[in-house]
């Protein structure tokens, strides 16, 4: 059990396009609140959450990104570290949801985790609430269960299971940090065995 004085940070990243909702659905989480202004997210941003994962105290450290092409430079500085990935699309928008393997793939590319194949995603439907659906939940999760990801959708405005996301994001997110982090900064022993002593046999 992890020491809850000392809770593990996990990076949480948010991507995905411009106005699909990421800084709603994570300001609902975190602080509970819900505003009908739109902002447009410049640059980056993170909000923290402290929360219990099967007896681990985990800090979770959520990234919330801008979805447009001028802050994508950025990516690779925020990609790297990061514990688990969060794909957000609007599921009134054909196109938001399109370009998530977009988005999964400059992820892969800049963010460069270990073992990319096995890295956790998870994809968040965004705007349940909303009539004028284009994508449904049965295409998303044939998707998801192409690229391997878990899939959750909900409603920020209007609360609507909004914790289930972070949480499949923090249980994933925690076990990439406990199989990749731990031992890269030496709370596991890592042992390597001693090369053999090599005896010149020739007795010249």
């Amino acid at each position: 059990m992890n020491d809850r004085k000392n809770p593990m940070t996990l990076k949480i990243i948010l991507i995905g396009n411009s106005g699909v909702g990421k800084s709603s659905f994570l300001n609902r989480y975190v602080n509970h609140r819900f505003t009908n202004m739109y902002r447009a997210t410049v640059g980056t941003d993170f909000l923290d959450k402290t929360i219990n994962i099967d007896g681990d105290a985990v800090n979770l450290q959520i990234w919330d990104t801008a979805g447009t092409e001028r802050f994508q430079s950025l990516g690779t500085l925020l990609y790297r570290g990061a514990h688990c990935c969060v794909l957000v699309f609007d599921v009134t928008s054909a196109a938001s949801f399109s370009a998530l393997q977009e988005w999964r793939m400059e992820f892969l590319v800049q963010g460069d985790p270990q073992e990319p194949e096995h890295f956790p995603f998870i994809v968040l439907g965004n705007k349940t609430d909303l009539s004028n659906r284009e994508v449904s939940a049965s295409a998303a999760l044939r998707w998801c269960e192409e690229v391997g990801a878990e899939y959750f959708e909900g409603s920020a405005r209007d609360g609507l299971d909004v914790e289930r996301p972070f949480l499949g994001a923090a249980r994933g997110g925690l076990r990439q940090y406990k199989k990749h982090t731990l031992e890269n900064t030496g709370h596991f022993q890592i042992t390597c065995k001693q090369p053999r002593e090599t005896r010149n046999t020739c007795e010249c």
